[in-house]
């Protein structure tokens, strides 16, 4: 395997970095703005802004046969529309940190996922690192979870974890989707979360007003940055030093999501947030531990 350069570095630092903030930039678009217009605007402007590259690079299209249409339908809907949905809903009650440690778990429900509809089987070792980081997450949402019905955080702490679950399964179906130009599938995923998305704004949250300055300014960022910019950026890394390396920004995202929590939103964090953190960190180091040390140049 290539060893990746130092620019492949800088790239996932950016990326742990721009997906670590996105939480903070959610939680201020949504002073201004209701949860699924921060949704939509994201998706929105995000696929404007893919369809738009895809055409100056002149992506190819796939082809459109009922099987693609499928996998591109139900990929958008459980990629982009439904957890961009569940996670701006759910900020209005949790904080931004929260939604970054959950965000954490993500390729532990990969894993087991995969390991029942793919060729990719959990190891021994794989195992044990689900185990614990399912044991972070129960850390992380038990207490709340004992308390629904007392108020909408426990109900928004669920909306995270199910957000993190419905990434997961799109990740499934993108690994068995057919063939198709990676920039385009994302253009596409989006114009499809979009599709989704401006109907449902329309019914439930009416017409967008424009809002202060600074929810309006976190609004274009998060279709821009993290969902255009950093989908482009992510495909440039994965084919210069490929997906293992990638998994490196897993690492990255919940650390930065506490940092932007605490310093910038003055988020007051429960000792739990860090206990479940670390056991999820290291439920990922044990799961990942061989694609680690092939990384490192120890494998």
């Amino acid at each position: 395997m290539q060893q990746p350069t130092l620019q492949n570095w800088l790239s996932v630092l950016a990326l742990g970095l721009i997906w670590g903030g996105t939480f903070m930039v959610v939680s201020i678009a949504l002073r201004g703005y209701g949860p699924l217009t921060v949704a939509c605007a994201r998706t929105t402007l995000g696929a404007i802004a893919l369809l738009s590259l895809m055409r100056v690079m002149n992506r190819p299209l796939p082809n459109f046969d009922a099987r693609m249409f499928k996998y591109l339908f139900v990929i958008g809907i459980l990629n982009t529309a439904v957890p961009f949905a569940l996670l701006s809903w759910g900020q209005q009650y949790v904080a931004s940190a929260f939604a970054g440690i959950s965000m954490a778990a993500l390729p532990l429900f990969v894993l087991p996922l995969a390991h029942i509809f793919t060729d990719e089987k959990l190891s021994t070792r794989n195992m044990i690192g689900v185990g614990l980081g399912f044991t972070g997450a129960v850390v992380l949402i038990s207490p709340s979870v004992l308390k629904i019905g007392s108020g909408m955080a426990p109900l928004g702490q669920i909306a995270c974890i199910m957000a993190t679950i419905s990434y997961a399964i799109s990740s499934i179906m993108t690994r068995r989707c057919p063939p198709i130009d990676s920039i385009t599938m994302a253009a596409l995923l989006l114009l499809v979360g979009a599709t989704a998305l401006i109907p449902a704004m329309l019914i439930f949250e009416g017409i967008p007003q424009i809002a202060d300055r600074t929810s309006t300014i976190a609004i274009i960022f998060l279709g821009f940055v993290p969902t255009a910019f950093a989908a482009l950026l992510r495909v440039t890394t994965i084919r210069s030093a490929g997906a293992v390396f990638m998994t490196l920004v897993n690492y990255q995202v919940p650390v930065w999501s506490m940092i932007f929590g605490t310093v910038v939103l003055a988020e007051v964090l429960p000792l739990r947030f860090f206990a479940a953190l670390a056991l999820i960190m290291i439920g990922l180091l044990i799961s990942q531990w061989n694609s680690l040390k092939r990384i490192f140049g120890r494998g």
